[in-house]
């Protein structure tokens, strides 16, 4: 019977090829058409049947596909923005990328040794990880000679956040340890370019981070903060002499510049550029050859890179740098902190509930989810901003070394944790926010006049 049906299958399959294989034209009728007889009716049922049961083994593919595991977030670094791989920031991939150097023990050690000061607990918690020529720097001040500082911001809000913090924080340090000085530049071009800002707004947000970096507690007998809107013509001259050596292709290269890009994008990164060579301030620095030492995020280090590679050609230092890393939103490590989403970010104006009210809510915890699970399998510190966020602004090695060892073992909870952060990060702002009150417009003219530093 079986036999049978196949072959009424294929009886009906020959005569009917032409249907089957592509729709022919239609044919114009003719009378006495001979009917389907019950035969083939029902082979046509079982040839339906069978194509029917192809669909599932259809929908069985597509839903393998679905379950395939999805590529890999590829992490992508630059001046602009900064995405994580699904594991956050890869940061030895990163000094393999740009060419830097790990900063190592040794390294740390010669710090110590030549400045006869202890290191700042980020070198030492490896929140400072990479550099170029920070050697050199030593080796110059070990002879006697001078060199200066430069870092910078580029305003895009009206206050800062702990993320901008940390450059400022550590470049104070620097300028305390080997009493040097100290250049800021505040970008206000590269925003009005960029952003959809007005050149007034970006002025204004100039002064009011100029008030909140003043308000790190920088020396303003060795510190020049300027604006380049203003200053640009002090630096004209070495603008001009960098952008004759870069090419487009190479711009294009080092910074992803697209058809695109408007001319003033493709010109800015030679004004970055620019304040890395001691000449660009003869009525501040005085000397038109001192070794530069650059504090900066490592998504800055192309601009630098670039500079590196035209020193040379320009008879200048190479300037050293120095790279941090990204202190990571609250919501998570696929990106660093953010002044354009209020939620990810600790504002400078903050207030103490507000701290207390982020951290809670959105901070994004390595904890388990269960008080059970916690105590059994402890915190995945890796993945707990807390935590991180305590490896930054908890000054105590020894308590956090506690912290560390009790979270991850599952006998601290992840309430805990953040109390402890809340109570740093209040205590920080708080006494920030009180600086901050004193900085009014005449401190800020002291710091943007243009003058000679003492050093």
């Amino acid at each position: 019977m079986e036999s049978d049906l196949k072959q009424r299958v294929m009886d009906y399959i020959q005569t009917n090829s032409v249907k089957l294989v592509a729709k022919a034209p239609a044919a114009p009728k003719q009378a006495n058409q001979p009917k389907q007889t019950n035969k083939e009716k029902v082979a046509k049922k079982e040839v339906e049947k069978t194509e029917s049961m192809k669909e599932p083994v259809a929908n069985d593919v597509a839903a393998s596909a679905e379950s395939t595991p999805k590529e890999k977030k590829e992490q992508d670094v630059n001046p602009w923005s900064v995405e994580a791989g699904d594991d956050g920031v890869d940061y030895a991939k990163l000094i393999r990328t740009f060419g830097s150097s790990p900063i190592s023990q040794e390294l740390i050690d010669r710090f110590e040794k030549v400045t006869g000061k202890p290191v700042h607990r980020w070198l030492r918690r490896g929140l400072f990880f990479s550099h170029r020529d920070l050697n050199l720097i030593l080796d110059a001040y070990e002879k006697g000679e001078k060199f200066y500082l430069y870092t910078g911001r580029g305003p895009s809000s009206g206050s800062l956040h702990l993320g901008h913090l940390i450059p400022f924080f550590f470049t104070k340090w620097l300028q305390d340890v080997f009493h040097c000085p100290l250049v800021i530049q505040l970008t206000d071009d590269e925003k009005f370019l960029w952003k959809k800002l007005t050149l007034d707004e970006c002025r204004q947000m100039c002064i009011d981070n100029a008030k909140d970096i003043i308000a790190c507690g920088f020396d303003p007998k060795l510190t020049f903060i300027f604006n380049d809107m203003r200053y640009i013509g002090e630096m004209y001259p070495n603008i001009v002499r960098i952008q004759k050596c870069v090419t487009v292709n190479t711009a294009r290269a080092i910074f992803g510049f697209s058809d695109d890009s408007n001319i003033g994008q493709q010109a800015f990164p030679a004004i970055q550029a620019a304040p890395s060579f001691s000449s660009s301030f003869p009525r501040v620095l005085c000397s038109s050859k001192l070794r530069c030492l650059i504090p900066c995020a490592i998504d800055q280090d192309p601009y630098f890179r670039m500079t590196r590679d035209v020193a040379v050609r320009l008879k200048e230092f190479k300037p050293a740098l120095i790279h941090s890393k990204f202190i990571p939103s609250l919501t998570g490590l696929g990106t660093k902190m953010s002044a354009s989403t209020q939620n990810t970010c600790i504002y400078v104006t903050d207030t103490a509930n507000q701290i207390k009210n982020k951290i809670n809510k959105y901070a994004v915890s390595g904890g388990r989810e269960t008080e059970e699970e916690q105590r059994r399998l402890g915190a995945d510190l890796a993945k707990d901003i807390p935590y991180q966020y305590l490896e930054y602004f908890l000054e105590d090695e020894e308590e956090l070394m506690r912290i560390k060892a009790e979270y991850a073992s599952g006998k601290m909870l992840t309430g805990e944790v953040k109390k402890i952060l809340i109570k740093e990060l209040q205590t920080l702002i708080g006494e920030f926010q009180e600086r901050r009150k004193n900085v009014t417009q005449e401190v800020v003219d002291q710091f943007f006049a243009i003058r000679p530093l003492e050093f």
